[in-house]
């Protein structure tokens, strides 16, 4: 959600801080601040709306100084406006902060008794307030930031200065995440990996109840109740030109055409062709404990989840394992049923996604083993898994997802093979024709990608269109759901997905000449039974979209418009039909002129819940 960049150093931290806001900005956020300290005093610079407004704001009133902090806020306790705009400050300490504090009233209530006086809604304001009431006691700052977070309970990231300590800057999180950049001379603070890429690839994670405490030279890295922590930064490997457009009018096309590069670094050093095995290097599970899993819960939320749905055919079909598939918002209140013997599979490209976060915690402490499928290294839901299988996808900006849904199949394929060839449900020669067809997969979605003109076409034809229907069968199913997630996430068009069987079970009532039907019918079993459903559609008058491989005369009669994808296995096909419903999507949101990279209302990563 919000985001957070913090620099301390020998630098203009201005300049700094705000551009690692604006590599941020794909988040999600209604208004920026950025404060920064020079000769003992913090100017402080907040603008509602867009960062290009706090961007205006500081060339006719700039700021100075070498250590600084900034912030895109979210709403959640009071509206957007200038006054609840980030940085917050009370007597010379000023605040970013992340999250949700649960007891602000209590607090800010008991404050005001003591003669605090406040000037916004929010709930960060009470962290400015609580250190320096402590500072008032005669604490010094890092032990008034400790006591201070001390009394909160929520969720938080936060960055701290303060006008009498020039040469510090304190960060600590609980529940939201926060990196630290270490740098020749400097450090950074951000939310997210992005915001520093151009400035170090040496990065620590703050774990939950860790704070870092750093002056000129140096960084100490400790707990909440003072204990020192020894950890040594991680080497990221995403280059600073990955999270850039690269030439591409949005990060959202960029990502959908490096997803043959994606697919195939996610594949990359795991496939065993000589033993007809696949190689997970992070697992953590040993074949023994994959061999005695009884039951799978796959736990993920939006896009995430749609990938979960299609893992579900891939486990049972290859490994023979009943899987359940859980929204993670849903799956810790409904008191779950897991214990020994059964395997949650977390997915989330963040690796931060606040609910499956807690729905990993739940089944862990159920006894349940927990592995999980994340794009960040060394995010949180990575770290308190038992095992990760990371995607290698690289830093994905825009919000609406896409390469890292599609390496997410593709790590479920891979988690799938695995799980079949140590239960012995699929054979080695078995598994090799499985790499093989994996292996030409990134050639295919180039293919697919070469269809980006034609689709661009069926959207003029179709932008008018105020709903959508997406229709698919057996696996193809969760791509229709995804499909229609996609247009509605960046079109503002409302879509819906179905299993194609159940259209006659009430969607047929919405089907008339002014409802495009997105069909998907790949050669496959159902595929006679798809063509059906078309023909039922326009019968009714409604337009059809059929996104095909080897369409014959029979599909090409039934629709409007028709996309027609290479062959690849039942198993893989979901990869490809997901590509044009990427590109439908971001085709009608461009005609439309929404904001596709920031849609409204959305964040690319829900750390809150």
């Amino acid at each position: 959600m919000c985001g957070i960049v913090g620099y301390i150093g020998s630098r203009e931290a201005a300049g700094i801080v705000l551009d690692g806001l604006r590599r941020l900005e794909y988040r999600g956020y209604d208004s920026a601040g950025i404060a920064a300290l020079d000769g003992g005093v913090i100017e402080i610079r907040r603008a509602e709306g867009k960062l290009v407004n706090l961007e205006n704001l500081l060339r006719s009133r700039p700021v100075s100084g070498s250590l600084g902090i900034g912030h895109t806020r979210w709403a959640t306790h009071g509206r957007p406006s200038e006054t609840n705009a980030h940085p917050h400050h009370a007597g010379g300490i000023v605040v970013v902060h992340n999250g949700i504090i649960e007891n602000y009233l209590e607090l800010k209530a008991r404050l005001k008794k003591q003669g605090h006086t406040f000037r916004s809604e929010t709930d960060t304001e009470i962290i400015a307030h609580l250190i320096e009431q402590y500072r008032k006691e005669g604490c010094d700052f890092e032990t008034s930031v400790r006591r201070a977070l001390g009394d909160v309970r929520g969720a938080y990231a936060v960055a701290v200065i303060c006008e009498q300590e020039p040469d510090h800057l304190i960060a600590a999180r609980y529940g939201s995440p926060l990196v630290i950049g270490c740098g020749e001379g400097e450090f950074f603070v951000a939310s997210d990996i992005p915001a520093m890429l151009s400035h170090t690839r040496e990065m620590i994670f703050l774990e939950d109840g860790e704070m870092a405490v750093f002056d000129r030279q140096r960084m100490r890295l400790l707990t909440l109740a003072g204990e020192p922590v020894e950890r040594a930064p991680k080497i990221i490997t995403w280059s600073p030109t990955m999270a850039e457009k690269g030439g591409y009018r949005h990060f959202m096309l960029k990502e959908i055409y490096e997803q043959p590069r994606a697919v195939a670094d996610t594949i990359a050093g795991r496939l065993k062709d000589d033993e007809g095995d696949v190689y997970l290097e992070d697992l953590g599970l040993e074949a023994e404990e994959l061999g005695r899993i009884r039951r799978i819960f796959i736990i993920a939320c939006g896009t995430s989840w749609h990938a979960g749905l299609v893992g579900k055919f891939y486990i049972e079909k290859l490994a023979r394992v009943p899987v359940e598939v859980d929204i993670a918002s849903e799956f810790r209140y409904r008191d779950p049923i897991i214990g020994e013997g059964d395997l949650a599979v977390l997915i989330s490209q963040s690796g931060e996604t606040a609910d499956t976060l807690a729905a990993l915690r739940e089944a862990r402490a159920k006894g349940g083993k927990a592995v999980s499928i994340c794009n960040v290294v060394d995010s949180s839901i990575a770290r308190e898994s038992d095992g990760v299988i990371y995607t290698h996808a690289g830093p994905e900006i825009g919000v609406a997802s896409t390469k890292a849904f599609t390496t997410q199949l593709v790590a479920l394929y891979l988690l799938a093979l695995r799980l079949g060839r140590v239960r012995g449900t699929l054979s080695a020669e078995d598994c090799r024709r499985q790499v093989a067809e994996l292996l030409s997969l990134p050639r295919k979605i180039e293919t697919a990608l070469e269809l980006d003109s034609a689709i661009e076409e069926i959207a003029r034809t179709f932008v008018s269109a105020r709903d959508f229907l997406y229709l698919g069968r057996g696996n193809q199913y969760p791509i229709a759901l995804e499909g229609a997630l996609k247009l509605k996430e960046i079109s503002y068009i409302h879509a819906e997905g179905y299993p194609a069987g159940e259209m006659k079970h009430g969607p047929i009532a919405l089907i008339d000449e002014n409802l495009p039907v997105v069909v998907l019918a790949p050669r496959n079993e159902t595929y006679e039974k798809v063509v059906s459903n078309m023909e039922e559609v326009r019968a009714r008058g409604g337009r059809v979209i059929a996104v095909a491989t080897r369409a014959d005369e029979s599909l090409r009669r039934s629709c409007d418009a028709l996309v027609e994808l290479p062959e690849t296995t039942d198993d893989l096909m979901p990869v490809l039909t997901s590509i044009p419903m990427q590109l439908i999507a971001y085709h009608v949101a461009v005609l439309k002129g929404t904001d596709v990279d920031q849609p409204r209302n959305l964040a690319k990563s829900v750390t809150v819940e």
